[in-house]
């Protein structure tokens, strides 16, 4: 005997009606299909009976209470103990029996099955092995359901799918497929469907679980490639030979093994190499998307290795827009899981890469924690950018703006350093005595009532306090002067002239050898060979 139990809290119209003693017609195979309960929106199961009257039921499925989104997003064990399911249920019912005798009447017992984590969606393909899907579906216990089938196997669905299942699907549907046994026909009808499906669902990447056990070749294959974005395992109960090892299941008396495997397991290198290659193409918002992609659909084992090439790219994003903080710790994060990775064999390169990565972090930590107002890798940092803005992304313009900005900031540190000059906030009484009258008279912020010095003015006063630099300004400054000026007409700048790689270079050379600094000191993004 077979046990059902209902709550009252049910939103079962049966329990409703039956334990009001009412009398209770439910609807026959003739007024509501699956299908027809499924496109109305109803999250009831249909209950199928041979007699609309209501003398004697016999419920030849699992009644359940609807089940909504808070029962759904439930672990297995609530999800269980909270549906209140039975497979295969016979229940004799008189009409006004008392509401004990309903209890009384209520019994199950589940089959030995083994059970995985209920799955976010399970596409299964279907033609006549209806026990094997049966299993699948209460196997993995789906919470959106769709079957893959020829027009004939939709009453199957019906007849015998339907009735057996013991954990209704919140959400089903079916993709309907012409002819089974011609790849092009079912590749076309799958890729015009179940993508808006899925993506309807909001079934994400990674999430999905694809049975071919009951497919033709054609629709395997077409079925692997349509879902090959979203699905992270693909199960398969084959006929089991004899002395084959694996997890042998008895379906109808035949034996079975369970098979299951990941494909993004192997195509995971491949879709590695292509998220390097955004990254060394300074695009690291898009390598991390696709890295954060690839760990969605990756076993387990692979996920924290794919969660490390996503920090890294994401630390490398941030770096680009000046967020020091958040990037220092994701590249801390980063090597952190790559050592690990490394002690476990990984990707090949790996190793090699981890000396780049530190020494970058340890130049973000300089820089996060200089405590003093002009912080000393800033400029280093900005030549740095923009030397990646024209080399890197081949971007003149911004590289430019970069530039201009680095050549100030060489300039503001020199003043901090060795003079205490604000250049933001000067005193008249810090400046050479030639530049005090034109600081008084020109430089004052009408915004915050504070002098500040422009570019030029920065030099001209290290220059005025007998400062090296200030004075290599003036030497360069027929040099310099043509190549501020188009810096001054670019599009970034003030004008509507498009800039000049040369230009951008020549100015560049003229900051590297104004500030002393060597190129080697300047931090280097890696480049991912992995």
């Amino acid at each position: 005997m077979r046990a059902l139990v209902l709550l009252p809290n049910s939103q079962n119209f049966v329990w409703r009606h039956l334990l009001q003693g009412n009398s209770l017609t439910l609807p026959s195979k003739k007024t509501r299909s699956w299908g027809e309960a499924s496109s109305q929106g109803t999250n009831h199961f249909p209950l199928h009976v041979s007699d609309e009257r209501t003398v004697h039921y016999s419920l030849n499925v699992a009644m359940t209470h609807r089940v909504g989104e808070k029962s759904s997003r439930q672990g297995s064990r609530e999800r269980k103990a909270d549906a209140y399911i039975g497979p295969s249920v016979e229940v004799l019912y008189e009409a006004r029996a008392k509401p004990e005798g309903f209890y009384a009447a209520l019994c199950y017992s589940l089959r030995a099955m083994a059970h995985d984590q209920p799955v976010k969606a399970l596409v299964i393909a279907l033609t006549n092995h209806t026990a094997a899907a049966v299993y699948s579906i209460n196997r993995l216990q789906p919470d959106s359901l769709c079957f893959v089938l020829p027009e004939g196997a939709k009453s199957l669905v019906e007849s015998e799918v339907q009735p057996k299942i013991e954990h209704m699907p919140r959400r089903w549907d079916w993709v309907v497929i012409a002819e089974t046994c011609e790849f092009v026909g079912c590749y076309q009808t799958l890729a015009r469907t179940l993508p808006e499906m899925l993506h309807t669902w909001d079934v994400q990447p990674g999430e999905l679980v694809v049975d071919v056990t009951g497919a033709t070749p054609a629709m395997a294959g077409a079925l692997t490639l349509v879902t090959m974005q979203m699905s992270s395992r693909i199960v398969s109960l084959v006929p089991a030979q004899e002395g084959q090892e694996g997890e042998r299941i008895e379906i109808a008396g035949q034996p079975y093994i369970w098979t299951q495997g990941n494909p993004w397991d192997e195509a995971a290198s491949v879709a590695r190499r292509e998220g390097c290659d955004l990254f060394n193409r300074r695009l690291f918002a898009a390598a991390a998307k696709l890295f954060r992609e690839v760990e969605a659909r990756v076993s387990g084992g692979q996920k924290p290795l794919y969660r490390a090439f996503a920090d890294l790219a994401d630390g490398y994003d941030m770096w680009e827009r000046f967020h020091y903080r958040q990037a220092w710790e994701k590249l801390k994060t980063a090597v952190k899981a790559f050592e690990m990775a490394s002690l476990w064999g990984g990707p090949p390169g790996l190793t090699s890469l981890l000396p780049a990565i530190k020494a970058n972090a340890g130049f973000l930590e300089k820089l996060v924690l200089d405590p003093a107002p002009v912080k000393d890798k800033q400029a280093p940092d900005l030549l740095a950018h923009a030397g990646r803005r024209l080399y890197g992304l081949h971007d003149p313009e911004a590289a430019m703006v970069s530039l201009v900005r680095a050549l100030e900031a060489f300039a503001q540190r020199q003043l901090f350093k060795q003079y205490t000059i604000k250049t933001w906030d000067v005193q008249l009484e810090q400046l050479p005595q030639a530049l005090r009258e034109t600081c008084r008279t020109c430089w004052l912020e009408d915004l915050d009532g504070k002098y500040k010095l422009p570019l030029q003015a920065q030099f001209r006063a290290l220059a005025g306090l007998g400062d090296q630099m200030g004075q290599a300004f003036l030497r360069e400054w027929p040099t310099m002067k043509p190549l501020l000026d188009a810096a001054n007409h670019a599009v970034l700048g003030h004008g509507f002239e498009p800039v000049k790689a040369e230009r951008v270079q020549q100015l560049y050379d003229v900051v590297v050898k104004l500030s002393g600094i060597s190129e080697t000191s300047l931090p280097k993004f890696p480049t991912l060979n992995l």
